[in-house]
């Protein structure tokens, strides 16, 4: 049903359609915005990486990321992020959402990326190889530790003993020993 507003006609009817596809406009505007995908029509253009857009409002939110500006910001904790939709995702922390669901077991995930990264585990899939051993892993991270195995590389260091690890998660175990935190109990 329709209603008057400010002189304007409001409805949720959609009368302009794309000729491409199943996609309905409520506007006449939108849909000659909308044709430009199915062209090769991308009049804005971006200078710093040559990337084209169909409309002007494509291209600012990638100002955002070559300027470094963080305009929208997480009213729980105060962390910043460049786009609307980084901050969307963010806030399912905070909320405990997690609308991605696996469907091959009960897992949920808070964005879409993490669900992507589960799959591997059902699929087998790894498709980050190690050049110099031919080991494989599901994710990029877990290449980069490996490849500290071959380099030597050991980037963590205790601050209590100066001895380094290659991970992390190596030192965090390591620190126990000058603590008297002792998390494991035999049973």
């Amino acid at each position: 049903m329709a209603s008057i507003h400010s002189g304007n006609i409001q409805s949720s009817e959609k009368p302009y359609k794309c000729v491409h596809g199943a996609e309905s406009f409520k506007w006449a505007g939108s849909v000659q915005c909308h044709l430009k995908i199915h062209s090769e029509e991308r009049p804005y253009n971006r200078i710093q990486c040559g990337t084209k857009f169909t409309t002007a409002g494509n291209l600012n939110p990638r100002v955002r990321i070559y300027s470094g500006e963080k305009s929208f910001k997480c009213t729980r904790c105060g962390k910043s992020f460049r786009r609307v939709e980084h901050l969307n995702t963010h806030m399912r922390i905070h909320t405990g959402e997690k609308p991605f669901k696996c469907t091959q077991c009960d897992k949920s995930f808070n964005a879409v990326g993490n669900l992507n990264v589960h799959l591997r585990i059902h699929s087998g899939e790894k498709p980050f190889k190690c050049t110099l051993c031919d080991r494989c892993f599901t994710q990029s991270g877990h290449l980069q530790s490996h490849m500290m195995i071959h380099s030597g590389e050991k980037p963590f260091t205790c601050t209590q003993c100066d001895k380094s690890f290659a991970r992390v998660g190596d030192l965090n175990t390591h620190m126990r020993i000058h603590s008297s935190e002792k998390p494991f109990t035999c049973t």
